[in-house]
């Protein structure tokens, strides 16, 4: 692909790194065949090939537009397109530039920042967030069909007793996680010290920079990152492994040294921590801790995040784990596809994200399954909002 930067752009790192990504792309279309919202529209603009074209004009105005905007927005960045590309393109990353330039340059419409904000000032921070939760349960019949699909329902996880072993890893708590699915890093932790695995936590553990990214404030997300970093960094010569069992944190956290590679002072912090990082079915399998099934399940249909899938490239992981515990696991088709959760995606693009919830749960019910299992709190909060089979997170299935 042919470019042509901005004078703003064309000395900067962004620029090149957008520019040589942009090179890449031979145009083929391939990508559109896997992603969703061309799925559903059918309207090249809402396809990776034409999000491509749109960036590329933002990188050559140095400005953002309305329409790219708007079809930036609608981009789910589930990276099913670079599981596609037989090109290697980076979208994910270009998608990161391109969102970022038009944040900057085109003003959005003051009920949209208004949103925006509040998502940006209470997902991320867990004792805000948890008060939101709490009084939008109390009012929970009020509020729009979008808003109480989204809302949590609190619950208490009761650990019980636990026994202290030398052996330590560092689960992460998530800023979403603690408050909505707070079950899965229990399951988790009953696991670990049942085969003699302490589990501890970072008191200060920040958002992992995610939400902010998605939004397009580079800026924010970048502040996040360093924030966790500088919690997480003290405990790293004590536990063996850094570990979240959310796998839209963990795609985040892998890439902090691609983020912070010309941060002289984070960027080596940064490759020590991602070092140290496994997603939880990394480490499970790794540590082959012989699991079993929990009596209430039979047959599961697997639902894999993008984020797991695509993000990070792990795939057939957790059906082994399930499959080796005793659990039947149900042919479902388009296994590649997005659920629509997204993040704030269910929020921000609600049509859009329950077509592709709804076209999910059809497939993952389709062979009629006992429960759903899914690795990522987004995806296991969205898809149990409007299912009548149980959603859980696969940890919750194993003992």
């Amino acid at each position: 692909m042919q470019t042509e930067l901005h004078e703003t752009l064309r000395d900067t790192a962004t620029g090149r790194r957008a520019e040589q990504i942009l090179r890449t792309c031979v145009h083929c279309g391939f990508c559109n065949a896997t992603c969703p919202t061309y799925a559903i529209t059918g309207d090249e603009l809402d396809g990776p090939r034409g999000r491509i074209y749109l960036i590329k004009e933002v990188l050559e105005s140095g400005e953002g537009n309305p329409t790219a905007q708007r079809h930036l927005d609608r981009c789910l960045t589930c990276r099913a397109c670079e599981t596609t590309c037989p090109s290697g393109v980076a979208y994910g990353e270009l998608l990161e530039v391109g969102r970022g330039l038009v944040e900057e340059s085109q003003r959005r419409g003051w009920f949209d920042r208004a949103v925006r904000g509040w998502l940006l000032a209470v997902v991320p921070r867990p004792r805000r967030f948890r008060r939101w939760a709490r009084l939008g349960g109390w009012f929970r019949w009020l509020l729009p069909g979008r808003l109480r699909d989204a809302l949590p329902r609190l619950m208490r996880v009761r650990l019980g007793e636990l026994t202290s072993h030398s052996r330590k890893v560092l689960v992460l708590q998530g800023c979403v996680q603690q408050v909505a699915t707070p079950q899965a890093n229990a399951a988790l932790t009953r696991l670990l010290d049942a085969r003699g695995l302490t589990v501890v936590h970072a008191e200060h553990e920040a958002c992992c920079g995610s939400l902010n990214l998605h939004l397009g404030e580079h800026d924010r997300a970048l502040t996040n990152i360093r924030q966790n970093i500088d919690a997480l960094t003290p405990h790293l010569e004590d536990v063996e492994a850094v570990i979240s069992t959310a796998s839209g944190c963990g795609v985040t956290i892998k890439d902090y040294p691609r983020l912070l590679e010309n941060d002289a002072e984070y960027a080596p912090r940064a490759a020590a921590l991602a070092r140290k990082f496994q997603d939880a079915a990394e480490f499970v399998t790794g540590e082959s801790l012989g699991c079993r099934k929990v009596e209430e399940f039979e047959r599961v249909a697997w639902q894999a995040p993008c984020t797991l899938q695509h993000g990070q490239q792990i795939t057939g992981v957790v059906e082994r784990l399930l499959a080796g515990a005793g659990y039947v696991l149900v042919n479902v088709k388009e296994a590649h596809a997005c659920c629509g959760s997204a993040g704030t995606y269910s929020l921000l693009q609600a049509e859009l994200s329950a077509e592709l919830r709804d076209r999910k749960l059809g497939a993952l019910c389709a062979e009629r399954p006992d429960v759903i299992a899914t690795a990522n709190v987004g995806c296991q909060t969205h898809l149990a909002s409007a299912s009548a089979v149980p959603v859980r997170h696969w940890l919750e299935l194993l003992q």
